[in-house]
């Protein structure tokens, strides 16, 4: 099969640096590569790109670090669709650390290119990425074959050929990789942990063999084996939100609090500016009892975004469970108008002002929230409490 001619191709390059973009783009001009160009400033607009009927994208050029979707979301995206997971997918980092690598290897990347960069450099990935998408090796083949039965429903000749392709490359965990998955499919739960589990000590950046063994043990209803691979896997990709939050409620729902608040506190670090995540990081801290991290993680978000006023009531209840009765009276004596027949508002006011023995005021508010929610098990404590 001959190589695809990049002069024909269009090219989608996404970073979020204007310059950035306008120099790939002039490299590209420079060694004759491309009939046309999109740009786009995060993985949004490149997938939104990517998924317009009008525009045919032959080969993607992306940063790793943008806002909003960075590349290795929007590289998953992209393997997971049927129409564009075919496309070459060239990763643009500033460093190549082992999270990054971990995390783009995760979702297949085909290459990486580490910036500052020259032509010569990104016309040889290019034209490498071209070359094995027009003469995939015999292990290509071998998985693209087995993908295709496997989306036909043919499972037993997708193993057939994926056992061969693990035959000829013992060395490699993706055949094993995907031998697993299409046991898992079958249901033989012990032949797919068996090919995980050697996929993982084939390559300890394996994230999806991880990832499978800890669901596996998890169903079984092992918790403890559940929870290391899911850590092994976090430890290497720590930005998958959805990873981390598994992890992290495998360890509250054992207790294990300051594990807990050890990997919350990371997922802060690594996604600074998504103040969704951090309320249900917040939510979920105060949920499982760890009253201090769900104050400062509430005080952080409304920091951000004071429009959310809704949330003082949350931080209010977290101060007070904190042992900060006044700073919990200060903040809900501040948005009670705007609530005033909230009944948890109330309770937690009540519960501050007993707490610094202005027991007069704690009546009042119990007595208050009794009339609301008659069954309420804390105003008629403090009641009772107040005689």
């Amino acid at each position: 099969m001959s190589t695809i001619d990049p002069k024909q191709l269009t090219f989608l390059i996404v970073d979020d640096i204007d310059n950035m973009r306008r120099s790939i783009r002039a490299m590209l001009k420079l060694i004759a590569f491309g009939k046309s160009y999109c740009e786009a400033c995060n993985g949004k607009e490149a997938w939104a790109i990517l998924n317009n009927k009008e525009t045919t994208v032959d080969f993607i050029i992306s940063d790793w670090n943008m806002p909003k979707m960075n590349g290795t979301e929007l590289l998953s995206l992209i393997r997971s669709s049927k129409k564009l997971r075919d496309i070459p997918f060239l990763m643009i980092t500033a460093e190549t650390n082992q999270s990054i690598v971990a995390e783009a290897a995760e979702n297949d990347v085909d290459a990486y290119l580490t910036k500052p960069f020259v032509t010569a450099t990104l016309e040889l990935k290019i034209k490498e990425l071209l070359n094995q998408a027009s003469n995939p090796s015999p292990l290509a083949q071998l998985l693209k074959r087995a993908e295709e039965f496997s989306e036909k429903g043919m499972l037993d000749e997708a193993i057939e050929c994926i056992s061969l392709a693990v035959k000829s490359n013992p060395r490699s965990s993706k055949p094993l990789r995907e031998l697993g998955r299409l046991y898992l499919k079958k249901g033989f739960t012990d032949k797919a942990l068996l090919c995980f589990q050697r996929a993982s000590d084939q390559n300890r950046l394996d994230i999806p063999s991880l990832q499978y063994l800890g669901q596996i043990y998890l169903k079984m209803g092992d918790s403890e084996k559940a929870i290391t691979y899911f850590t092994k896997a976090l430890d290497l990709s720590p930005r998958n939100a959805d990873r981390a939050f598994r992890v992290a409620s495998l360890l509250l729902d054992r207790q294990k609090l300051p594990e807990a608040e050890k990997i919350f506190r990371s997922m802060l670090r690594n996604s600074p500016e998504d103040i969704d995540l951090a309320t249900e990081i917040a939510d979920t801290s105060l949920k499982h009892d760890l009253y201090e991290f769900a104050s400062k993680t509430y005080r952080s978000v409304l920091n951000a975004a004071p429009d959310r006023q809704f949330l003082n009531k949350k931080l209010g209840h977290a101060l007070v469970m904190a042992g900060h009765p006044r700073e919990a009276i200060e903040i809900l004596e501040k948005v009670a108008p705007k609530f005033p027949n909230d009944a948890d508002l109330l309770i937690n006011l009540a519960q501050a002002y007993f707490d610094i023995n202005l027991k007069i005021r704690a009546d009042q508010l119990a007595i208050r929230v009794q009339r609301l929610d008659p069954q309420n098990a804390r105003a008629q404590a403090i009641i009772e409490k107040c005689l």
